[in-house]
């Protein structure tokens, strides 16, 4: 018997088992959840299949997102980078690794972990939108507003609230499948 999915990841195998392994379950651990910061804002005016199919390419390229090496960037690896035809070569979002990388290092100074302090966001518990059809999936909410100006505040760069929003659906702080998919039952 077929599996039901959320409409959109029927494209190819490769959105599927992004859908079916990884979307809209909650993440806790820093390193994935700043993997996954990152590729949101790398996503900015792009499409997520795009980020997706490059996400090996950007791992590499990222030193597996270890944002404590990603901090100390120098101007040499920048250059590398914008150079690297397998990722997406925006020099702005590039530089805005770096800086968020250092931003996301402060936050968990203060908070113990940026787990914590995302996920305070929703009191600690994904919220179940339990939408019947793709047209009732929000591309924000006031939640993810919240978020996108703390994060903006604190000095984070391309995390508007699309951005956001897409990072909450996929780290698992929102359960946007539809009701008919098969990852409810």
């Amino acid at each position: 018997m077929e599996k039901l999915r959320c409409g959109w990841c029927e494209k190819d195998d490769l959105y599927r088992k992004y859908h079916d392994e990884e979307w809209g379950r909650p993440v806790y651990d820093d390193e994935t959840i700043f993997e996954f910061l990152i590729l949101e804002s790398f996503q900015a005016g792009l499409s997520w299949y795009t980020i997706l199919s490059k996400r090996e390419n950007f791992r590499k390229a990222f030193d597996h997102f270890n944002y404590k090496k990603i901090a100390q960037y120098s101007d040499q690896k920048v250059e590398e980078l914008i150079n690297n035809a397998g990722i997406i070569r925006n020099k702005l979002k590039i530089l805005a690794t770096i800086t968020n990388a250092q931003k996301f290092m402060e936050i968990q100074n203060e908070f113990g972990s940026f787990s914590q302090y995302i996920w305070e966001f929703v009191d600690g518990a994904p919220i179940d939108n339990n939408p019947k059809a793709l047209s009732e999936i929000p591309a924000t909410t006031e939640i993810s507003d919240r978020i996108s100006k703390d994060l903006k505040k604190r000095g984070f760069k391309f995390m508007g609230s699309t951005v956001v929003y897409a990072h909450m659906q996929a780290t698992g702080m929102v359960n946007d499948h539809l009701e008919s998919c098969f990852i409810r039952k």
